[in-house]
């Protein structure tokens, strides 16, 4: 198994190198799995006529969607915890700014809410307010 992350990223020659790759077989059985993982970008790139071969041997797609705006708090709540606080940091008007930034996709909504904590810090606020949330993504170009 070969697990390629970013794989968007990837030059069209390493494409259609890990196309031929799985052309081999032993014994009548694949040997090589291969796992792409990436964002949409990715399969507007398979999808070109270059890539048509590979595109047709891949035999399970999945695109992770967003978070729903009701997903969000509990979302948020992990990751504190995961960093060590279980405090409410955040208004739930700024959740809301939060959710409209980003679309709920986790990626954006890590950074975001980390450029948020920081603007509150900074403003040595208790909590992060729809305030924090704008000025946050002002900062990063959100």
């Amino acid at each position: 198994m070969l697990v390629i992350d970013e794989a968007q990223h990837l030059r069209n020659e390493v494409f259609e190198d890990l196309r031929l790759l799985t052309n081999y077989a032993m014994d009548a059985e694949r040997r090589l799995t291969l796992i792409f993982v990436g964002i949409t970008e990715l399969r507007r790139r398979l999808s070109l006529a270059v890539h048509e071969s590979l595109h047709q041997r891949i035999a399970v797609r999945y695109h992770l969607a967003g978070l729903a705006r009701d997903e969000l708090p509990a979302y948020l709540q992990r990751r504190l915890h995961a960093a060590g606080t279980d405090l409410p940091l955040f208004e739930t008007p700024a959740i809301e700014a939060l959710f409209d930034a980003t679309c709920g996709l986790p990626r954006r909504i890590n950074r975001l809410a980390h450029y948020a904590l920081t603007a509150a810090a900074a403003a040595n606020a208790r909590l992060v307010s729809p305030d924090h949330v704008a000025l946050a993504a002002e900062d990063i170009g959100a």
